[in-house]
C-alpha cells in the first residue's frame, strides 16, 4: 500500500439504473469514517474512467475503488493490473461477477467498510487476472453466441436497460449456428465448430451464470468451457443450468485447463467483464497474481 490514505473513487453512474449513484453517498461516509479520503473520479465513458484511473494510480493513491457493476471493475482493473495498488470491488451494477467471485460483500456500503478494512491492517490479496493483447480482465472471456449477444445489445438503442440483452437474445437465437473455431491451449491446437467457447479466469459471468464452475483466480490457469453444436430449443433449455454450473455435464460441452489460449476464427470477437475485448484472432494469458484487491473475503 502507498503511505497515503487517499483512495480514488471511480463511480459508474448509470450502473445498476441508478443503483450506482444512490450507493455513493453510503460509500463515501463508510470510507470516511476508516479514515481515508476520498476523491471521485466521475467518468461516462469508459476511456475517460480508465484515464482517470491511471492518473490517480500514478499519483499514489492508496487503492482505487470501482462503484458500479463488472463495467466499472474493468475500468480500473486497467490501471491497478501490474501494479500494487488495489482494487476494491463495490457492487452496485447489474451484472457483479467479479465481487461474487471475490467474496465481497454484496451490500455496497459494507463492501466499503471491507475495502477499508483492509488497508489499514495491511492486507491485500493477490489474485490472477487474464491480459488479451492490451487489455486486462478478471472474469470471463467469452467468444461465439454470448459475445455476440454482448455485441448486440451494445449496439441496439432501444429498449433501455436489461430489456436489451433480452431483444438481442432473441435475435442471436434467430441466427444461431455453430462457427468453426480453432482454439490452441497451451500450443496444443484443436479445430471444432461451436456455439460458445467461454476462457474463465472466475466462475462467474452474466449477472451470476456459472459458466466455469471450477475456475479458481488463484491457481495461474484459465478454465476453458466450450459449447459444441446445439438446437436454438437445446440452447434455452441449457442456459438455465449455467446457474448452478450443471451444465459442465452435457454431451455437447467440453472443459479444459491452460494458461495461454489462442481463439482464432472469422467473423467472431471476444467480450470479458461485460466490455469488448479484441476481435479474432486473439491469445490470452492468465497472468497469476496480477491484481491486488482489498476487500475480498479469503
Amino acid at each position: 500500500m502507498a503511505p497515503r490514505h487517499d483512495v480514488a473513487v471511480l463511480l459508474s453512474p448509470a450502473a445498476g439504473r441508478g443503483r450506482a449513484s444512490a450507493a455513493t453517498g453510503g460509500v463515501l461516509d463508510a470510507l470516511r469514517a476508516a479514515g481515508l479520503a476520498p476523491r471521485v473520479l466521475p467518468a461516462t465513458t469508459r476511456a475517460a474512467a480508465e484515464r482517470r484511473a491511471a492518473a490517480a494510480v500514478a499519483a499514489g493513491t492508496a487503492a482505487v475503488v470501482a462503484i458500479g457493476g463488472d463495467s466499472a471493475a474493468h475500468a480500473g482493473l486497467q490501471a491497478v493490473a501490474g501494479t500494487d495498488t488495489p482494487l476494491a470491488v463495490v457492487p452496485a451494477g447489474t451484472g457483479n461477477d467479479l465481487a461474487l467471485a471475490l467474496g465481497v460483500p454484496a451490500d455496497p456500503v459494507l463492501a466499503a467498510v471491507a475495502a477499508a478494512a483492509d488497508p489499514r491492517a495491511g492486507e491485500v490479496r493477490r489474485v490472477d487476472a487474464g491480459r488479451t493483447g492490451d487489455r486486462w480482465w478478471a472474469t470471463v472471456l467469452c467468444c461465439g453466441f454470448d459475445s455476440a449477444v454482448t455485441d448486440r445489445a451494445d449496439r441496439l438503442r432501444w429498449p433501455r436497460g436489461p430489456r436489451r440483452y433480452d431483444v438481442a437474445i432473441l435475435a442471436g437465437l434467430a441466427r444461431l449456428q455453430p462457427r468453426e473455431l480453432t482454439l490452441v491451449l497451451d500450443g496444443e491446437p484443436r479445430t471444432l465448430a461451436v456455439t460458445l467457447a467461454a476462457v474463465g479466469n472466475t466462475a462467474w459471468y452474466g449477472g451470476g451464470m456459472r459458466v466455469c464452475p471450477a475456475a479458481d483466480p488463484a491457481d495461474g490457469r484459465f478454465d476453458v468451457t466450450v459449447v459444441g453444436p446445439v438446437s436454438r430449443r437445446e440452447l434455452v433449455r441449457t442456459r438455465p443450468r449455467l446457474t448452478a454450473g450443471t451444465h459442465v455435464e452435457h454431451p455437447a460441452v467440453t472443459v479444459h485447463r491452460a494458461r495461454r489460449v489462442e481463439l482464432v476464427g472469422q467473423g467472431l470477437t471476444t467480450c470479458a467483464d461485460g466490455e469488448p475485448v479484441a476481435p479474432l484472432p486473439a491469445i490470452s494469458v492468465c497472468v497469476p497474481a496480477a491484481l491486488p484487491v482489498v476487500g475480498a473475503g479469503r
